[in-house]
């Protein structure tokens, strides 16, 4: 009963009987910090390492737990502590391209059902990036909800209600305040028993707040945001995983400063008008440019949809090309790297 109440399901029961894991026993990660792990199971939470087996195989940092994984573990005896020897598939996985320079991908978290994407409701609220971040969560296979706190800083929430709506249709959006208490139970459907949402958002928007008002207990710490330019302040540092009294799962997240896409599949969910009404332009590979007969354009031109979602759908397809020409460049140099390193081995073995 307490996997179930950690969000194990049938998927995760099919995927486990399907493969014969004698002596080993399923376990949630619920937090993770580099290469140190907390996983929870039947008798509770346990530090946990994963095996040499499993790191030697992981082909990249996405191929190791995440926190919201469901893992294979035993528990060694007498030590008080689990080893990690293989992952479950996910049912959903959310990533992002990794900060910096670098190419590669950067799971947050995993199997989620629900993304609370907060935003505060100051300088913090800004549409372009309630964009960007859904044209990753659409496709990540969990539901996004827009959760716009600190209402009680606010005068008029109903007009930032309209914005938000305009550049995220068909998500719901609610407005609370975590610090007072208004609005919060409007979540509650989110949180029923074994759904796992997860906390997204930039620094100093009230993860951490909104965490105690639903554990009803200070477990999280929490930072003021800088009074000069309302910015918000680290105060979780790593992801965290918590059960809740009416049975939910939360996961904390860090705040983040920059967020990239990863893949392209949620784009067009994110912009579904758009989509929908190159449908009815002239020409099938209408650049919505200076075409005749274009019907986003027309839109635009009538009032029917804000040329600031084109722009926005456009800037953030330039993004996702421009890194998916980087990942088959990476691909290509991580292929030359694997088969130096099997032509050496090879060489090593003839020698003796």
């Amino acid at each position: 009963m307490y996997l179930h109440a950690l969000g194990w399901n049938s998927f995760f029961q099919s995927h486990w009987s399907s493969e014969s894991r004698d002596g080993l026993e399923p376990a949630r990660v619920v937090e993770g910090q580099r290469d140190a792990y907390r996983v929870a199971c039947e008798v509770g939470e346990l530090p946990a390492e994963i095996t040499g087996r499993l790191r030697h195989t992981a082909t990249d940092a996405s191929t190791l737990p995440a926190v919201g994984d469901w893992v294979a573990i035993n528990i060694v005896s007498g030590e008080e502590k689990a080893v990690i020897h293989s992952i479950l598939p996910r049912r959903t996985t959310l990533s992002r391209k990794e900060a910096g320079k670098r190419t590669a991908e950067q799971i947050l978290v995993t199997n989620v059902d629900t993304v609370f994407l907060m935003m505060s409701l100051n300088a913090d609220l800004n549409p372009r990036r309630i964009e960007r971040y859904l044209g990753t969560l659409w496709e990540s296979g969990a539901c996004p909800v827009i959760v716009l706190s600190k209402s009680d800083l606010c005068l008029d929430p109903s007009a930032a209600v309209s914005e938000i709506g305009a550049a995220a249709p068909g998500v719901d959006v609610h407005v609370i305040s975590a610090a007072t208490g208004t609005g919060v139970d409007s979540l509650e459907p989110y949180l029923g028993p074994g759904n796992t949402v997860v906390l997204l958002g930039s620094s100093g928007v009230g993860k951490s707040t909104l965490i105690n008002c639903l554990l009803k207990a200070e477990v999280q710490k929490t930072v003021e945001v800088r009074t000069h330019d309302d910015r918000g302040r680290h105060a979780t540092t790593y992801r965290r995983l918590f059960s809740l009294p009416a049975g939910g799962i939360l996961i904390d997240t860090p705040g983040m400063r920059e967020f990239q896409l990863w893949d392209a599949a949620g784009l067009d969910d994110a912009f579904e008008e758009i989509g929908q009404l190159a449908e009815l332009c002239r020409f099938r590979d209408c650049g919505h440019e200076s075409e005749p007969g274009c019907a986003v354009k027309l839109a635009i031109a009538d009032g029917t949809m804000d040329a600031q979602r084109l722009s926005s759908f456009r800037k953030l397809k330039r993004e996702l090309d421009y890194n998916d020409r980087k990942k088959d460049v990476a691909a290509q140099l991580e292929l030359k790297r694997r088969w130096k390193q099997i032509h050496k081995a090879q060489r090593r073995k003839a020698r003796n």
